[in-house]
């Protein structure tokens, strides 16, 4: 069984937002339902990663509203990450639903996204189409193990920014905690600074808004 680490930098740090996609349903404050993998076993394992680059928050979520979380390796920095290890299959059902593919549609996705999953191992980077998250990027692999995740087709320079909705900063705060063990001000330090957030959210705003996340259980 091929398996790869699918990398997470956005709210899928938090294993329980991931579970929804690989077991399916709606997670609480999410406006989406989704249909889950195939495979429905957890991740064999994960880990905290650090990628080169950054993300930055664009567009508008239809599971969150407000700006998602986009991935540009050649913003200056490292962005915090973690990596889930899970089958080829279950990273092409996960990638089907960030991309909004229509039910049924996954299975169909499965000959394309592996060509693209080896074409993005072998050049670090592949296009399973136009839309949002489905630019497939390899930064690297971890214990012999490609490492992948979808990110627009444009970079940070390439969009107008667009600032998050609470519920969504608040997931990936959560994640940061849970993958990384870092504190709340590393934590509100590191979203303050991120495009899309830096030019609409206070710093003492982020970092209200994670201590009160992190003090709710």
């Amino acid at each position: 069984m091929v398996r790869v680490w699918y990398v997470a930098y956005g709210s899928n740090m938090h294993a329980a937002r991931l579970g929804w996609y690989i077991g399916g349903g709606c997670p609480p404050g999410g406006m989406r339902t989704y249909p889950g993998c195939r495979d429905p076993r957890p991740p064999s394992r994960s880990v905290p990663v650090s990628l080169p680059g950054g993300i930055y928050f664009a567009g508008e979520s239809r599971a969150w509203t407000g700006g998602m979380a986009f991935y540009d390796p050649h913003l200056p920095g490292e962005a915090a990450a973690r990596a889930y290890l899970v089958t080829v299959e279950q990273f092409t059902d996960i990638a089907a639903q960030e991309m909004y593919r229509p039910a049924g549609e996954p299975a169909a996705l499965t000959q394309s996204t592996g060509a693209a999953v080896e074409a993005a191992i072998a050049d670090g980077r592949a296009t399973l189409g136009p839309g949002r998250y489905e630019t497939l990027v390899c930064p690297g692999s971890h214990g012999g193990v490609p490492m992948l995740t979808f990110t627009a087709p444009e970079g940070a320079s390439g969009v107008e920014w667009r600032p998050p909705a609470p519920t969504y900063l608040g997931m990936i705060a959560r994640g940061l905690r849970e993958s990384h063990g870092w504190p709340v001000e590393r934590i509100a330090d590191y979203l303050a600074g991120r495009p899309g957030v830096a030019d609409a959210w206070s710093p003492e705003a982020v970092a209200t808004l994670v201590s009160e996340v992190l003090a709710d259980p």
